[in-house]
């Protein structure tokens, strides 16, 4: 089988390359030019360079493809780019999905997130739940639901299209929680933030038998929560912390993070950067609370995630540590 793989040099997209090159398909990889290919270096995958929005450079990439898998995105909270975001999260996925119908792809793969959901106010939803928020968190969440909607429209025009909404995506080489935990086994992070924050969890390998199993069996127009489990992070320094025998990070209080917040989100913008404190993360990490269930996958496509403590323990097995 001969398969592409848009944002193929990126956290997901690389794992992505891995497994469908180590089952035997021919894999095809988008990226941008100039893209850091260090994920996917020691992999033979075929690559063509353009911008997700470049429909030739599309139409040369799926020339031939049996399946596309859709990873490409903007993702990032904070002080970001909203036209940007939303020429890449909205545009590309539209223009993706115009070259897939144009080429007759056989079968498509949209990844999404559980963010299109917005706040569930801690409840625990799963696929049927129809969104309540009426704005937006964030230009991400703004426009991975945009692109949502136009994904769901082409479904519904027939396009063989299927959609994965993963949780927090994990692994020993992720952006978000790895570089934190390399902190924490070194015992340089001492603070931590958000402790109560509910975090929905799946591996990035466990993200990709999903979406391999969603090509094979998922319906047409289906979205499929990708979650294993869930946890406050503080339960998962607790964990590390049982593993390793590294203290727990001491948890800084609310109202000293929103201070914090309100004072870095006009220097920010002042400086053209994008503080690791600003409203929006404050937002997400005290006010938003979206919680999931993915007992759909499970029964319809047969999938089999790791326990989120297994998967810490997985990721511990990755890194040094005394």
């Amino acid at each position: 089988m001969k398969t592409l793989i848009t944002g193929a040099n990126g956290f997901t997209g690389s794992h992505l390359v891995k497994t469908l090159h180590q089952r035997g398909d021919t894999v095809v990889g988008l990226v941008r030019s100039g893209s850091n290919l260090a994920r996917i270096a020691d992999i033979p995958v075929e690559l063509f360079y353009g911008d997700i929005t470049d429909q030739e450079a599309l139409r040369q990439a799926m020339a031939d493809v049996d399946t596309v898998f859709h990873t490409a995105a903007y993702v990032e909270l904070g002080l970001v780019n909203d036209r940007e975001m939303e020429r890449v999260n909205v545009e590309g996925t539209e223009a993706v999905l115009e070259i897939a119908k144009e080429t007759a792809i056989s079968k498509i793969v949209y990844c999404s997130t559980i963010g299109v959901y917005g706040d569930t106010q801690g409840q625990v939803i799963n696929e049927t739940f129809q969104r309540t928020q009426t704005e937006f968190s964030s230009a991400y969440d703004r426009t991975k639901y945009q692109a949502q909607q136009i994904v769901d429209e082409f479904a519904a025009a027939g396009l063989p299209v299927v959609s994965v909404m993963p949780s927090g995506i994990f692994g020993a080489d992720d952006p978000h929680f790895a570089p934190a935990l390399r902190l924490f086994l070194k015992g340089w992070l001492k603070l931590w933030v958000g402790g109560d924050r509910m975090t929905g969890i799946v591996h990035v390998d466990d993200l990709v038998e999903a979406m391999i199993l969603a090509t094979e069996k998922g319906k047409i127009g289906e979205h499929y929560i990708i979650s294993a489990d869930e946890l406050p992070t503080k339960e998962m320094f607790a964990i590390i912390s049982q593993e390793t025998g590294v203290p727990v990070p001491v948890e800084v209080p609310e109202p000293v993070v929103r201070v914090v917040g309100n004072i870095l989100d006009p220097i920010g913008r002042v400086l053209n950067w994008n503080p690791p404190i600003a409203k929006e993360r404050v937002h997400y990490l005290y006010d938003r609370c979206v919680r999931v269930e993915g007992n759909k996958a499970r029964e319809e496509l047969g999938w089999n995630p790791r326990s989120a403590k297994e998967i810490l323990v997985d990721m511990l097995a990755s890194f040094p540590h005394s």
